[in-house]
């Protein structure tokens, strides 16, 4: 099991930057791939970017590429997403999520395959 708690996020203008960060606890983490998920009112929720369990590959959707950056920290078993350059449209409720993998390189996108999901920080980014 694998437990899962983010940072409050908050109001920012746009054009600001903030970090959320993801405190993960259970065995099982380091053998985790791990993603950041999205969900604005009325919309499907939405995978922003994902982390490898090796933490050498990630990957971004086009909409934050050169905007957001995720990372992780297994020695403090932390993930984070730093996001600058905020825009109006990146408000939403935003998750972190972890999914167990088999290949340290493998990156996971897809919303079902990550059994275990934080509880959600709203992020509101005025214009």
């Amino acid at each position: 099991q694998v437990q899962l708690v983010e940072s409050r996020g908050g109001l920012v203008q746009a054009g600001g930057s903030l970090r959320l960060s993801c405190a993960a606890s259970g065995r099982t983490f380091s053998s985790c791939a791990v993603g950041w998920f999205r969900q604005a009112p009325g919309k499907e929720r939405e995978c922003v970017a994902a982390i490898s369990r090796s933490g050498t590959a990630t990957y971004h959707q086009d909409f934050v590429k050169g905007r957001f950056t995720i990372s992780r920290d297994d020695a403090k078993n932390m993930v984070y997403l730093q996001m600058n350059s905020l825009k109006p449209e990146d408000t939403a409720v935003y998750y972190c999520a972890a999914a167990p993998v088999d290949h340290s390189a493998e990156v996971v996108t897809t919303r079902d395959e990550y059994h275990y999901w934080g509880q959600g920080t709203q992020v509101t980014v005025s214009s």
